[in-house]
């Protein structure tokens, strides 16, 4: 008895695929083995981007936050110090928002600091 091959489920995986490297470069989007790699290869650089993203905002934060504390004669490690010290507790992103958009804000927050 001959083997029995579940085409359609195996051709719809296929399809699938390379549906998905629609859009990419030569071989890349229509040959079976190239489309899969690279299809794979790009699923590990979205997991390995999505934790740079948080590294990068983060010290995007910490630089904005360092250049507004400068204006107000303080050093990025020095207000994080008075900050901890006097009990506030608020995020860079917050903080870095505050900078930005709000410097009347910061600067309240800065004195706060400063007092403790």
């Amino acid at each position: 008895m001959p083997r029995s091959v579940n085409h359609v489920a195996s051709r719809a995986k296929r399809k699938k695929i390379l549906g998905l490297t629609r859009g990419y470069f030569g071989a890349r989007k229509n040959v079976w083995t190239v489309a899969k790699n690279t299809w794979e290869k790009g699923l590990t650089y979205a997991y390995r981007d999505r934790k740079n993203k948080k590294r990068n905002f983060r010290a995007l934060w910490i630089q904005r936050i360092n250049a507004a504390a400068r204006l107000e004669g303080m050093s990025y490690s020095k207000l994080m110090g008075a900050l901890h010290k006097a009990g506030i507790e608020i995020n860079r992103k917050v903080l870095a928002d505050l900078a930005m958009n709000h410097p009347e804000a910061f600067k309240a927050v800065v004195a706060k600091a400063k007092a403790a």
